[in-house]
């Protein structure tokens, strides 16, 4: 057996209404949402004022791994899983995607549905008589302009902004977490240099007691040496409280309590130093997630403009009703109480102050600020990037001259002790050697971790490994 269609009584349409479908079907061929535009041209260098380092490799994803140390891997797994302020980020981007899937809903029709039954009671006869209704109200509002479209592409693209932006904070959260841990560690180093520091102190007060037993010894030698061990103590404190302090800004970073966390390792031995090449220039807009969210600013601001100019125009709605009406409760469904109308409507202003245009003015000038503010980040990108680099090859110079500087004040110290024993040499010699020593490896430690800080900012300045999820589409890039 075939089944049949079920056809209901419907009046003629009349021929305003079939207009106003037909331009509802050259809405759906002439509604558009704004055409994209390639990002501003920013004049790029050829390439760095610094050259690449040979056999180094470009950051990738995990590219705190390089450094070698497992307890900074588990670390950074911690706080990418447990970070407050990038679990925060996670949430907006939440945000964003549902606006984004609102603002899809103003691409289709929208249905309602009402029913209810009225009871009339004449105070004379006592009888009354029941009547009921219902209805389904349809309407959709014919994007001819690409109002609508333009929308939901800025809604779009201010959802791929706020991901840009995570991953932004992702990398800063991330950098941050790994120069805090080597400032730790660093610490830790400095800490034993000053430890050895007293015991050298403490050696030399000895010997300078035995000396002043024999004869051989001032006063006043004594005197300055145990002013020497002393000042040597008292640095240990200090480097003591800063170790706590920068234990206590990692745990932040990973979302714990300062007083449930602590660092296992105990210095910069267990970490190695890797190479980081910075590729091209241009590579740093696909590469750096603070351009890229940039460019979403631009997209969703020219939406923006779409939408103000889409405002000056006339909007067209269409609406459509189908509902049921009976005194007879029970004949509520019969076919003869089936009433059905299709309406189109026009809207358009005719007088606003000039409000409409003015908001497309903001529009305008809003997406030229924003073309200013995505020059102005590839700039600052590319600036840190030379100065990373710059600040790398200048700690390397500065490393390998301390080291020749440390070698020589080494044997400096020594010597001296050896002509103090030996009478000949006065006790302030071994003094200001001592001291000279003191301080070179005091630096020798901080240029150290400068050094291994350097690379981090280098990763960080280069996006830190971050690329773009694939066929999310390329980047335009920009030509001098």
């Amino acid at each position: 057996m075939r089944l049949r269609p079920l056809t209901l009584p419907f009046p003629r349409v009349p021929a305003a209404v079939s207009l106003a479908f037909a331009c509802a079907a050259l809405a759906g061929c002439a509604s558009r949402g704004p055409s994209a535009e390639p990002p501003p041209k920013v004049d790029l260098p050829a390439e760095w004022t610094a050259g690449t380092p040979e056999h180094a490799a470009w950051p990738d994803k995990q590219w705190w791994q390089r450094f070698g140390s497992a307890e900074l891997t588990r670390l950074v797994d911690e706080g990418q899983s447990g970070n407050l302020e990038l679990a925060s980020a996670l949430e907006r981007v939440k945000q964003a995607e549902a606006g984004a899937r609102i603002a899809g809903v103003s691409l289709l029709p929208t249905a309602s549905f009402s029913s209810g039954a009225n009871r009339s009671v004449p105070l004379a006869s006592g009888s009354g008589s029941t009547s009921a209704s219902s209805a389904l109200q349809v309407s959709y509002e014919v994007d001819f302009w690409g109002r609508n479209k333009a929308s939901v592409a800025s809604a779009q693209a201010s959802l791929a902004a706020n991901r840009f932006d995570r991953q932004t904070v992702a990398l800063t959260v991330t950098s941050g977490i790994v120069a805090t841990y080597l400032q730790v560690l660093s610490l830790r180093d400095r800490l034993a240099v000053a430890r050895q520091h007293v015991a050298n102190a403490e050696h030399v007060l000895a010997l300078v007691e035995a000396q002043k037993s024999a004869g051989a010894a001032s006063s006043l030698d004594l005197a300055r040496q145990r002013s020497a061990v002393a000042q040597r103590k008292s640095d240990i404190p200090d480097l003591m409280q800063q170790e706590r302090e920068a234990q206590s800004a990692l745990a932040i970073l990973l979302g714990k309590a300062p007083q449930t966390f602590s660092v296992a390792e105990g210095g910069l031995a267990a970490v190695t130093l890797p190479e980081v090449a910075p590729g091209l220039p241009s590579e740093l807009l696909a590469r750096r997630p603070d351009i890229r969210r940039a460019e979403a600013d631009l997209a969703a601001a020219n939406a923006n403009v779409a939408v103000a100019r889409a405002n000056l125009f006339p909007s067209i709605s269409l609406t459509g009703a189908m509902g049921t009406q009976s005194s007879a409760l029970l004949s509520l469904l019969n076919a003869p109480n089936l009433v059905a109308n299709v309406s189109a409507s026009l809207f358009t202003p005719i007088f606003d102050g000039g409000r409409l245009k003015r908001e497309r003015d903001i529009a305008i000038s809003r997406k030229q600020e924003v073309v200013q503010a995505y020059r102005a980040t590839v700039i600052a990108a590319l600036s840190e990037v030379d100065n990373a680099l710059g600040q790398v090859h200048s700690l390397d110079e500065q490393q390998r001259l301390k080291t020749v500087e440390l070698d020589q004040a080494r044997q400096a110290y020594d010597l001296a002790e050896i002509r103090y024993k030996l009478g000949a040499e006065d006790f302030m010699t071994v003094l200001d050697t001592q001291r000279a020593l003191s301080d070179v490896q005091n630096d020798m430690g901080i240029l150290k971790l400068r050094r291994l800080q350097a690379t981090v900012s280098l990763y960080k300045a280069l996006g830190g490994g971050w690329q773009d999820e694939p066929g999310a589409g390329k980047p335009a890039s920009a030509k001098s």
